[in-house]
């Protein structure tokens, strides 16, 4: 490079105040996973001005804008993630959702503002990339995999590409910090779905019936003996029944209840093992209480595994750019990411920026009342502006894996 990175990462006001802004109409007008047409079309324009390839309509609504230097290098994915949650907002910002029962309560919106961001600085030091920049914004990360349907559409391979990149901002850490880990980061999501089917009767005649809802409730209660009796207490895991729905009425037995749930765990083996272990409850509740059931067990989303050289390697850059002490390690966390379905294809990392108030304690992610400390959105476009102009740089590994975690490339 003809000047340094930390140079090449000073992000202009002008460029801050742009990202700000994307972010707040982003915020106003959410979209929910494969409806983003809107901030699709944003983003493609933007692309456009910018002098990049764009591709649109990739895994539905996803977009990808390529910038092709000419000179040799890798070819390296950013990636941010576009859509809002079925929530209504109740956090009171000013530029709170106007689309009700929709809001960003994830802090996707300003997830797209960052890369936007990147997009720019990385168009204006267009003479200092080498290799190929692919920008990926993802659809429907929430659930329904945005990352797959991209992937099915092609956009690892053409042009081929050799590492992954993603952040998050997180409102449980400070604003400003990066922290991440090599291995597993975030935990498999699965999901259950159990229908209970009994003999529905009059309230004051439950002898006549089979109550699916008392069948429900054993079921709620032995299913947390899964994870405390059948799983190793070292190895974490969750079974989650997230609704239990049955009934219409005070004095009626109804004839099904229905439950939802999740389950969460970091080691494939035990994924595995899993949907047998609660078939075995949910089987025994209903055979004791003379019910039968449907269970439908579906797996949704892998681990979210970093390699080892990518993790240390987006550490030690992290740490060049802002300083040791605004970087640290993440500890495992049960919430899962369709990030996984890259980093299972591509060496990686995924990594989160701080964007929690130093004042206050922030809402939690998916609650009405989240808000985020905007500082963070220039931390994130330096730290996507930094591994797009340094990324491409480090050797390809033989093996297909990363190297060390050393910063090739840098002054």
């Amino acid at each position: 490079m003809s000047m340094s990175l930390t140079d090449a990462v000073k992000i202009p006001e002008t460029v801050v105040e742009d990202v700000i802004r994307v972010r707040r109409d982003l915020h106003a007008h959410p979209e929910l996973g494969f409806e983003e047409v809107r901030t699709a079309g944003i983003v493609a324009a933007r692309l456009r001005t910018l002098g990049y390839e764009v591709r649109e309509k990739v895994g539905r609504t996803g977009v990808v804008g390529i910038m092709r230097s000419g000179r040799p290098g890798r070819t390296v994915l950013l990636r941010a993630d576009m859509d809002a949650l079925p929530l209504t907002e109740e956090s009171g910002v000013p530029f709170a959702s106007r689309e009700p029962g929709k809001m960003h309560a994830c802090g996707h919106d300003g997830h797209v503002a960052i890369l936007l961001g990147a997009a720019d600085m990385l168009a204006r030091l267009r003479d200092e990339v080498c290799g190929t920049l692919v920008l990926c914004f993802q659809p429907a990360e929430e659930g329904r995999g945005g990352a797959a349907a991209m992937i099915a559409d092609g956009v690892l391979d053409e042009p081929h590409v050799d590492a992954v990149y993603g952040l998050h901002l997180w409102s449980e850490h400070l604003a400003g910090m990066v922290l991440t880990r090599p291995g597993p980061m975030m935990a498999s999501s699965d999901t259950i779905e159990v229908t209970i089917i009994g003999r529905g009767g009059h309230g004051a005649q439950p002898h006549r019936t089979v109550d699916p809802i008392l069948t429900a409730a054993s079921v709620v209660q032995a299913l947390q003996t899964v994870v405390s009796r059948r799983v190793d207490p070292l190895e974490p895991a969750v079974v989650t029944i997230g609704s239990l729905v049955s009934g219409t009425a005070h004095n009626v037995i109804p004839q099904t209840a229905r439950l939802l749930g999740t389950v969460r765990t970091f080691d494939e083996s035990l994924r595995n093992e899993m949907p047998k272990f609660i078939e075995d409850v949910v089987a025994g509740c209903c055979a004791a209480a003379g019910a039968s059931y449907e269970l439908d067990y579906r797996r949704v989303y892998g681990v979210t595994r970093n390699d080892a050289g990518e993790a240390a390697y987006v550490r030690s850059l992290a740490a060049s750019l802002l300083g040791p002490q605004r970087v640290a390690e993440q500890p495992k966390i049960m919430g899962s990411e369709d990030f996984s379905f890259f980093l299972e294809r591509c060496p990686g990392c995924f990594f989160f920026v701080g964007a929690g108030k130093p004042e206050e304690s922030s809402p939690p992610h998916h609650s009405p009342q989240f808000t985020i400390d905007e500082s963070a959105l220039a931390t994130g476009v330096q730290m996507m502006v930094a591994l797009g102009l340094d990324a491409p740089r480090r050797p390809s590994p033989r093996n297909g894996r990363s190297p060390s975690g050393s910063r090739n490339g840098l002054p």
